[in-house]
Order: C-alpha cells, then sequence, then structure tokens
C-alpha cells in the first residue's frame, strides 16, 4: 500500500506531525509520497527528493491520500481525490476537524488499525452544477454549491424547478445546495438540518430569506435541481465549498446534481458519527446539566 501526503502549510503543527506519520510509515513499511508543496515543511535531515512529486502524481500513484489539516484542507484534498477516484483520510490539525477523524495523538493506533483492516471506506455524494446561459468550467463540491449576493448589499431573487417542476421564487441573501457530509457545516449555521452521511439526499437550505415560510428542504440525490439567479447588481457569486468560489453575471441559469462518481472517505471502526456529532458540535447534550463548568465553578 502506498499513501500520499497532502496538507495546510499554514498549520503550526505541520513540521512535527509529517515527520512522525513518515517514521510511522517507515516503520510499517509503507511506500509513501508527499505533495511537493510541502518541501518548505519538512525537516531538511529527513529530505530525499524522491519524497516529493507534484499533486497530481501523488494523486494518481498512491493508494490513499492523507490530509493533514483541519476540515478545509480535508476538501481541497478531496477535489483532486475525486479526479483519480482514491480515498482520502483526514488527520486533524486544525479546531473542529469534523471531516478529519484522527487526531495527532491517534497517529500511533491509525497505522495498527490499518493493518489489522479495523477501516472502511465510505463513499459520498458529491454535487456537480453546470450553467445553462453562460460558459463556465464545471462545478464541483463535497460540502456544499452556494449561490449568494456576493458584494451587493441587497437580495437577489431566485427560483427553483426541480426535474422540470415549479418549487418556488423567493427573495433571499442566497442559497445553499449541500451534501449529506456538508449539512453539518455552512447549511448547518443557517438551519438546515443535520443529515446522516448514508442518506442519498441533498439539501437546499435558504440564506436570509425574506420570509418566514421559506424553510430548508430535502430532496432526493437522483433529481435535478434547476435554478435562477437574478440581481440587480452587475455581479453574483457561485462558490464550491467556500474554496473556489466564481462570479456571474446574472441572470444564471444554473443545473444542479449528484455527480456519477461518489467521493471515498477512509473511516476508521473506532469513530462513530453519533459520537463526532456529540462531541465536535455537542449535538443533542444538555449544557444545564454542565453549567457549573460554563460559569467556570
Amino acid at each position: 500500500m502506498k499513501f500520499g501526503i497532502f496538507g495546510n502549510t499554514t498549520k503550526d503543527e505541520l513540521t512535527n506531525t509529517l515527520q512522525v506519520l513518515v517514521e510511522r510509515l517507515k516503520e510499517n513499511n509503507y511506500e509513501f509520497l508527499i505533495n511537493d508543496s510541502l518541501h518548505g515543511s519538512f525537516p531538511l535531515i529527513l529530505t530525499q527528493p524522491t519524497y516529493f512529486a507534484p499533486a497530481e502524481e501523488v494523486a494518481e500513484t498512491c493508494d490513499i491520500l492523507i490530509s493533514l489539516g483541519g476540515d478545509g484542507t480535508m476538501l481541497s484534498t478531496a477535489y483532486i481525490a475525486h479526479q483519480f477516484d482514491k480515498p482520502v483520510l483526514g488527520i486533524n490539525l486544525g479546531k473542529l476537524g469534523f471531516l478529519a477523524e484522527v487526531d495527532i495523538k491517534g497517529i500511533e493506533q491509525l497505522f495498527s488499525d490499518i493493518k489489522n483492516s479495523r477501516y472502511s471506506i465510505e463513499e459520498r455524494i458529491v454535487l456537480v452544477g453546470h450553467c445553462k446561459n453562460i460558459s463556465c468550467e464545471e462545478l464541483f463540491a463535497v460540502n456544499d454549491l452556494v449561490i449568494d449576493k456576493g458584494g451587493w448589499p441587497k437580495m437577489i431573487e431566485l427560483t427553483i424547478y426541480v426535474e422540470g417542476e415549479y418549487v418556488t421564487t423567493f427573495s433571499a441573501d442566497g442559497l445553499i445546495v449541500a451534501t449529506p457530509t456538508g449539512s453539518t457545516g455552512y447549511s448547518l449555521s443557517v438551519g438546515g438540518p443535520i443529515v446522516s452521511p448514508k442518506a442519498e439526499v441533498i439539501t437546499l437550505s435558504p440564506i436570509s430569506p425574506h420570509t418566514l415560510t421559506m424553510r430548508p428542504l430535502v430532496l432526493p440525490s437522483n433529481e435535478r435541481i434547476y435554478i435562477t439567479a437574478e440581481s440587480m447588481h452587475t455581479k453574483l457569486q457561485v462558490n464550491c465549498d467556500g474554496q473556489r468560489v466564481m462570479e456571474f453575471s446574472p441572470p444564471l441559469d444554473i443545473v444542479i446534481s449528484k455527480s456519477e462518481k461518489s467521493l471515498k472517505l477512509v473511516h476508521m471502526d473506532s469513530a462513530n458519527y453519533f459520537d463526532i456529532l456529540r462531541s465536535k458540535l455537542l449535538w443533542g447534550l444538555d449544557v444545564r446539566k454542565n453549567s457549573h463548568q460554563l460559569k467556570g465553578t
């Protein structure tokens, strides 16, 4: 088995974690290749030219891609992993690390679990978007595809059709089209539902709609969503996973659907989705029972 390593160079813990990771890979006789953007973060005493390669070569030649960083790093690694149909394993160096299941302290246990096949490969829904009236590259999102007003202070108008059937027209700051993976991200912050990653659905969550009756909508993942966005401004914005941001002149006609190819994530048997919800998002916990801790007593 060969591991490809990607990482976030802005993380203070990257250098030490990278060194420990490489040492453990060597101890377990695993091959590895590091994205050459990390060359400057690697201890010089261990640096070998054969350790490094461009991102595309790493993704193409390795069996599992390791992401060192937070959820943002996982999403950027997932972008290239999806192109080469490779699974991603996240090691969290960030604050929350909802997607990156393994923390720094868990690296020792990680390779024991891998050697003993105590892991599985989960397949997650990925969204793709195509502009109908404007020339643009295919849009890709693991978490969410967001249409919003951009720098314009006023609302935009959004019209939604699903499989040719009219759904609604409303004014808002924007619309979040999210996968189950993305349901605990931006979508959650605007009142969208938490969705199990095993569910085959897509959620639509309006951003600050100008009506109390406009609520999130859950749709089957096999249905195509047609959205027309109108704005009085000269530009409106589309962003994918909060990373790839594009501006378009209105009106924008876009169709969003589930990609034919899923994203593969390495899921450790020791990790439980609902445990992660409780520990990292405090979901379902009654904070009143721990009010003395909140008050610092």
